[in-house]
């Protein structure tokens, strides 16, 4: 099969690997969409694997049933499925107490987790038992059902902190996630949705997103702006969702007293941000991080991405097959694209 196997940082070569076999309690899934992450490009562009490759990343993954185990029940060939790369134990302190995001079973946490950028992906039975793999309905599009998996991460965030009305809320970083959380916000009833970020190019994409007002922090002070807009008392919550610690200090400085600031984006391992800790104490200001969603969250996430009420058709900029990876990354590392998916067999 073809597959864009990581050699190394910035080194992805499409080539000829060898086809999965087919667990006998398990199947065979072909490809025919994956949608490429802002995690995937992180991973990607540096040495992710520590020296451990080749290695195939991708895990927006959706496409149909190719082969079937024998001993496989469930799903027969030709099911359009969605494969969601998180895994449940339902069994731990973390699952048990509503968290299964942080499932501490890490064997069951990594059944499908990746390998999506590739032509063909095996997917076990103990995957299929543990569950999160969806029926895609026959009226939608691959490229739709594959938003499911980065909208997950949104939903759950937006709902876990209640954003809704009468809102105002910022949202610094207008890549994918950033126009996720804003047409999100919008259905869930946010009065004011501000954009902040540097790429001008991005934040006029973003327009289309149900934001009100963008503001470019390479062009002027993004914390007097929000102070501006906001009559000087600062936004009911502020989401960071950049990989960049600045946005993190800057986030505490925007929301109002008693308000709520969301640490979504993940920034490099081992730094550190630096928080003025007599504002958040005398302020009472909140501070949450986020990272993924529960099993209820990614369900739910997922019936929305294949709805009508999810545009899913203006976050898929680009569409490109699998040989232009490459491609791709960079023309999501420009903001020239929000959302690209692969083909892997175009």
């Amino acid at each position: 099969m073809k597959a864009a196997l990581m050699y190394g940082p910035n080194d992805i070569r499409v080539e000829e690997t060898d086809k999965p076999l087919c667990p006998k309690d398990g199947l065979i899934l072909k490809i025919m969409s994956v949608g490429l992450c802002g995690s995937d490009i992180r991973n990607l562009t540096t040495d992710s694997r520590k020296g451990n490759y080749p290695f195939i990343y991708g895990h927006e993954i959706v496409g149909f049933v190719d082969e079937i185990g024998e001993e496989q029940i469930k799903y027969k060939v030709g099911d359009r499925l969605f494969l969601f790369p998180g895994t449940y134990c339902m069994e731990c302190d973390e699952c048990i107490s509503g968290h299964s995001e942080n499932c501490s079973n890490t064997a069951v946490a990594k059944l499908a987790g990746t390998g999506g950028f590739a032509q063909y992906v095996a997917v076990s039975g103990e995957k299929i038992r543990r569950g999160g793999i969806y029926d895609i309905p026959d009226d939608v599009s691959f490229d739709a059902a594959s938003l499911g998996e980065p909208l997950t991460s949104v939903f759950a965030c937006l709902e876990n902190v209640k954003v809704g009305y009468p809102d105002t809320l910022v949202i610094i970083g207008a890549g994918p996630i950033g126009c996720f959380m804003a047409q999100l916000a919008k259905i869930r009833g946010a009065q004011k949705v501000i954009m902040i970020d540097i790429n001008e190019k991005r934040l006029e994409m973003a327009k289309q997103f149900g934001i009100d007002i963008t503001v470019n922090s390479s062009d002027e002070d993004p914390i007097e702006a929000i102070k501006t807009l906001t009559g000087g008392k600062g936004a009911a919550k502020v989401i960071s969702a950049t990989p960049v610690n600045a946005t993190q200090t800057q986030s505490i400085h925007m929301v109002k007293k008693g308000g709520l600031v969301v640490f979504f984006g993940g920034v490099p391992k081992g730094s550190m941000t630096e928080l003025d800790c007599n504002l958040i104490h005398y302020n009472n200001i909140w501070i949450k991080g986020h990272f993924g969603a529960s099993y209820s969250q990614s369900k739910r996430a997922f019936q929305l991405a294949i709805s009508p009420a999810f545009p899913t058709e203006k976050f898929v900029t680009h569409i490109l097959p699998l040989d232009k990876i490459n491609e791709g990354i960079q023309l999501t590392k420009t903001g020239e694209a929000i959302k690209v998916v692969l083909h892997p067999w175009d």
